[in-house]
């Protein structure tokens, strides 16, 4: 059996629990998606983490919202390539209504105003944006807002630099405008953005940008879609190349859930904000899409 120092995935930690329980249940989920096959007890995996059965068992079902055992269950790798192949009938039937699905984004309104790049650059000039750092179920979460709305939200990422490194990733996006530091001002964004709520998100992008974020907000929590399918579903097959490059430009990170995309072999790679925590948006996703339906 694998040690947790030999877990894939795990990061350095520091002295911020957040930090450190989103980088320890990212790696259990990365060590799941490789070993779910043997059906490891939650003693085994609770040793693998390092921690006590009862004490890890709280913390994973906080993060991520099933117990280990329904997790092992219904998200493994070979969850994600079935959700895949099924997802087709669960997005064409809410394509057709107009509806994003069960889940977060059923009831989260985000309405949005697109900005063409040489628009956002024009009023940059002299613009001030507010910037603060918030707790959120998926780690330390940083959020860019403008005087109408939301314009950037990203996750902690220490292979970027930590906290510093990625403002200053998230930042580029932003060139020409001011950035202040403001908790205060991003509290309630932060609130909205992971409790539910309305929200009004100022982009700035190519209408073919717009186009495919339009097409993600579309996407039912839970269910999956390839970088190809995302493309015919905006009306331009054979677009996936540049719909992959659309969809890692999306600036607001979980609000525009660019997480439901993958391969088309359904493997989890290339997430801006790390593979591991993408493992974790959809883990908390469909374990509470896989409640509503067992409520409905």
């Amino acid at each position: 059996m694998t040690d947790r120092a030999d877990m894939p995935g795990t990061v350095a930690t520091d002295d911020a629990s957040g930090t450190r329980d989103y980088a320890l249940i990212g790696a259990v989920l990365g060590w799941l998606g490789e070993h779910w096959q043997e059906q490891p007890s939650l003693e085994t995996v609770a040793r693998i983490a390092g921690l006590g059965p009862h004490h890890f068992q709280r913390l994973f079902t906080r993060h991520v919202g099933v117990s280990p055992k329904k997790y092992i269950q219904y998200l493994t790798l070979e969850h994600a390539k079935a959700s895949l192949d099924d997802s087709a009938s669960v997005l064409d039937a809410a394509f057709d209504a107009g509806l994003s699905g069960p889940g977060r984004l059923h009831d989260l309104f985000v309405s949005h105003e697109g900005l063409t790049p040489g628009e956002w650059k024009a009023q940059a000039a002299g613009l001030v944006l507010r910037y603060g750092w918030h707790d959120s179920p998926f780690g330390d979460c940083l959020i860019v807002a403008a005087p109408r709305g939301v314009c950037g939200l990203a996750f902690r990422d220490e292979s970027r630099g930590g906290r510093a490194g990625t403002l200053d990733d998230l930042a580029r996006n932003f060139a020409g405008a001011a950035l202040i530091a403001d908790q205060t001002a991003t509290a309630d964004h932060a609130i909205r953005a992971f409790g539910g709520g309305a929200m009004h998100l100022v982009l700035r992008g190519t209408p073919f940008q717009l186009k495919v974020w339009d097409a993600l907000l579309r996407i039912p929590a839970g269910a999956t879609i390839s970088y190809a399918g995302l493309a015919d579903r905006i009306g331009q097959p054979g677009a996936a190349r540049a719909v992959a490059g659309a969809v890692a430009f999306n600036p607001v990170s979980w609000l525009i859930p660019c997480h439901r995309v993958l391969r088309g072999d359904g493997s989890i790679t290339g997430y801006r904000w790390t593979p591991g925590r993408k493992r974790v948006l959809l883990a908390w996703e469909a374990a509470r899409a896989g409640r509503a339906s067992a409520a409905a």
